[in-house]
């Protein structure tokens, strides 16, 4: 790693790695074992663990030192080989971390509660902390965690103990047990007690791990953010564990275990990872999902670094007005009602199905086509190609989306520029689906910038500098837009980015599908403080019951209300359903139509079916010779 652990956290979002007890369980040792002896006689085993954590793109790699004290050896008869097990769990992740990931020394509690309750007394604590400690700082982690505490009196000793020998970073977790809604903890301390304590403890992190899963972990850290600003840490294991047929397993899916760590940094966790059960794939799945909700953070990071970069090469170009950018900004911008549809790219090398649609859409009126960049993550020719092939048969404008998750910043300024280069003005710029969703789920996600970012540094292009603030001897005359989702299921964050959106210069919106109108009304309502831009309301008609109920449970921002779905289930036949989600179209469409926020329709049509697209333009006929003013 380049930058030090601190120097990470306070940029990003950390990934740690997951669960070492119960991935050695799964290699055939029985629980009677002592684990963390195993760093001397079966090493292969961790070796293995811990290089599987580092492919899955692990930031942090932790000893296999969790119950590595004297008095948890003590119970195996090995309290005198303290040195030798913590000195070859420190080699041994550091040796899978190659340089890529950091080491993480784990310490955990005693076991037993300290006196006057238990038998241990503090200063024995303490003596046993300090001792494991001294020789994870000697053999070279870089940072200390202190995990799965349940008690303020005992963290406090293996706190003060470890910073008594050094000053290298420590991240304390605790463990909440049981504080679901409606629910009494089971012991321990409470987050706000814990979090009120801690704050002027000598850590660097503060949060929790383990509990009874990831929906535990999560209420924990709502309560913990609401009472302190520390930098926080959340590590939940993988659900409550099962017995299956004598083994004990952890049913909690990969895809889950991610979308709460996406939540948990929502929140505005620092480090996220995993506990017991936590398995290499889903650190993996974490890693992908906490990229798609950190790219704030590196788009602010690389923002300031362009913004230094623009302080010695002042800006020698004023951008083009969006309505000199290209046709369809024109139209846009003088207030003329449009109509664009997505137009579908092959998956293979045959694309004349596509550029026949396109000419029957232009000869239908349609003013442009939206042309997608790998959506939901499914491998399909480039949309710059498909827009470059249809402008040669026809002149058929188009919207390139532009995807955030495929290429790095790099890639990004030499695609833009070549856009522009061969007069492909318009842009969406999107962030993209996790890979995991696609044609590959194992592809590598990049997510250098997320949207907002893009939109950024696609205005300093057309102000003639490139992503690091330096001039690039001309500039763009991007038109460029952004998406937006007026049924997020978590609509103040859709609003607030929505608003990014605009500061960063956006020029026009295109909406996800819109079933219910009231969503989209309601959408208008919390936007309307920011300036107007051009919105194309999103339509799209439905072909059946089963397509309805795909869009809503599979695909992500699709929310098809259910009295809509039910409507289609009830409608009979094959081509009676299909007909209904015309006519649900026709109905959304025609409610929102007249709203002086509605500059244009986004048509999607169904499995490439352009006839369901036009049996909704006659809706918009009347619309369309009314212009509006922004």
């Amino acid at each position: 790693m380049t930058d030090t652990f601190r120097e990470a956290l306070a940029d990003r979002v950390i990934v740690f790695d997951g669960a070492m007890g119960t991935e050695i369980y799964k290699h055939g040792v029985f629980i009677n074992r002592c684990y963390d002896e195993l760093n001397l006689s079966q090493p292969d085993i961790v070796s293995a663990i811990h290089e599987e954590y580092r492919k899955a793109g692990a930031d942090v790699l932790t000893t296999n030192t969790f119950g590595a004290n004297r008095l948890r050896l003590g119970a195996f008869g090995l309290e005198g080989r303290v040195a030798d097990i913590n000195a070859a769990a420190v080699r041994l992740a550091r040796g899978a971390a190659r340089d890529r990931s950091w080491v993480a020394g784990s310490i955990g509690p005693t076991g037993t509660l300290l006196a006057p309750v238990g038998r241990v007394t503090p200063g024995d604590a303490y003596t046993a902390f300090r001792e494991q400690a001294e020789v994870l700082a000697e053999t070279g982690v870089d940072v200390f965690v202190l995990e799965t505490f349940t008690h303020l009196a005992e963290l406090w000793q293996a706190v003060r103990a470890v910073r008594s020998i050094s000053d290298k970073p420590i991240v304390a977790s605790m463990s909440f047990p049981f504080v679901g809604p409606g629910q009494n903890q089971l012991e321990g301390d409470s987050p706000e007690v814990a979090a009120r304590t801690v704050r002027n403890w000598p850590i660097d992190v503060f949060g929790t791990n383990c509990s009874n899963g990831p929906r535990g972990v999560l209420h924990a850290l709502e309560r913990l953010a609401a009472c302190t600003d520390m930098k926080l840490i959340a590590m939940p294991n993988a659900g409550l564990p099962q017995v299956v047929e004598g083994r004990t397993i952890y049913l909690a899916a990969p895809e889950y275990m991610a979308e709460h760590a996406r939540r948990f940094v929502q929140l505005g966790a620092a480090i996220v990872g995993g506990c017991c059960g936590t398995t290499p794939r889903m650190i993996k799945e974490i890693t992908t999902f906490v990229r798609t909700v950190t790219a704030d953070a590196r788009t602010r990071v690389v923002m300031q670094s362009a913004e230094q970069g623009a302080a010695v090469a002042p800006v020698t170009f004023t951008p083009t007005p969006p309505a000199e950018k290209s046709e369809f900004g024109r139209k846009l911008y003088s207030g003329q009602f449009c109509v664009s549809v997505e137009l579908d790219p092959p998956r293979g090398v045959e694309a004349q199905k596509a550029v026949d649609g396109a000419k029957m859409l232009l000869a239908a009126g349609v003013d442009v086509v939206n042309i997608a960049d790998g959506p939901r993550a499914v491998a399909r020719m480039g949309p710059s190609a498909l827009a470059q092939l249809v402008r040669r048969e026809c002149e058929m404008e188009a919207v390139v989306h532009y995807c955030c998750r495929d290429r790095n910043l790099l890639g990004m300024q030499m695609d833009l520029l070549g856009a522009n280069a061969l007069g492909l003005k318009n842009i969406l710029a999107i962030t993209g689906d996790p890979p995991k969703m696609g044609t590959y789920p194992n592809a590598t996600a990049v997510f250098d910038i997320d949207a907002i970012g893009l939109i950024t540094f696609i205005q300093m292009l057309n102000r003639g500098l490139d992503f690091s603030g330096a001039p690039i001897g001309g500039k763009t005359d991007l038109l460029v837009g952004a998406g937006c989702n007026p049924g997020h299921v978590d609509l103040d964050l859709e609003v607030q980015r929505f608003g990014r959106k605009v500061a960063a210069g956006a020029e026009y919106f295109f909406s996800q599908p819109v079933f219910d109108p009231e969503l989209l009304l309601r959408f208008f309502e919390l936007t309307d403080k920011f300036p107007r831009i051009p919105f194309l309301v999103g339509i799209m008609p439905l072909v059946s019951s089963k397509n309805a109920e795909f869009l809503h449970n599979e695909v992500p921002g699709m929310q098809v209300p259910a009295a809509i779905r039910a409507r289609l289930a009830n409608a009979g036949s094959r081509d009676e359903q299909r007909e209904a989600g015309v006519q649900v179209a026709r109905e959304a469409l025609a409610e929102v139509l007249h709203h002086p926020r509605v500059n244009g329709v986004y048509v999607y049509p169904p499995f490439g079916s352009y006839q369901a697209v036009l049996r909704i333009l006659d809706v918009i006929d009347e619309r369309r010779r009314k212009p509006t003013v922004l």
